[in-house]
């Protein structure tokens, strides 16, 4: 007889989707070309502190963005609030994030050139050394999605986007649960022994 898992979990302050334990997940760049970063008509959820550390970073990135990406910043800057009250990244055209870049990338694990990847011109500088902000925690974490409670509980959810539909595949090939997907994201945004926490509730609920 299968075990029942509860919908929602609690770990410290955490309200955790069992989506998160339980639904395979692994990033096919090959196959999306990151089209997460473009598709949909808001930008990445940011907080204050992201936007200036983003701001002290721009002088380092600005010669990966496209003119059009310039433009909107000088113009609007690097953020604004969208239709439900949240800090988003600017956009261009109702679309790419500003901090998007296309490029070739080599795939690590076949040694294939991908033609015309949607990159991140933030994760490029920091992966470089020239900063230390990587991205967003928004952007790291996804496809898991937080939400911030008037209590003082964050809710983590699990997002199912039809953009992402290879990488659902690839977790399943891969046996990649979705929080072992994000696990330096989940590490980054809650600690190490949060993350150590939320595998071991995972271990005694699916064995």
């Amino acid at each position: 007889m299968s075990k029942q898992i509860p919908p929602i979990l609690l770990l410290g302050d955490v309200l955790v989707s069992s989506d998160i334990l339980t639904e395979k997940f692994c990033c096919d760049l090959a196959a999306c070309k990151g089209e997460c970063c473009v598709e949909g008509d808001e930008g990445a959820p940011v907080t204050m502190d992201e936007i200036a550390q983003i701001e002290d970073c721009l002088d380092a990135v600005w010669g990966d963005l496209s003119a059009s990406a310039q433009s909107v910043i000088d113009r609007k800057g690097i953020a604004y609030t969208d239709r439900d009250g949240e800090l988003v990244t600017s956009i261009v055209n109702g679309k790419d994030c500003v901090f998007t870049y296309y490029d070739d990338l080599t795939d690590r694990e076949t040694g294939n050139v991908i033609e015309g990847c949607c990159l991140c011109a933030l994760e490029k500088a920091c992966r470089a050394g020239k900063t230390q902000f990587m991205k967003p925690i928004s952007c790291a974490l996804y496809p898991i999605r937080e939400k911030q409670f008037a209590n003082g509980l964050v809710g983590l959810n699990y997002n199912r986007w039809k953009v992402c539909k290879d990488a659902v595949v690839k977790g399943e090939e891969l046996g990649m649960p979705v929080y072992q997907f994000l696990a330096e994201p989940l590490k980054r945004r809650f600690g190490d022994k949060w993350y150590e926490e939320l595998c071991q509730l995972a271990q005694q609920l699916l064995g």
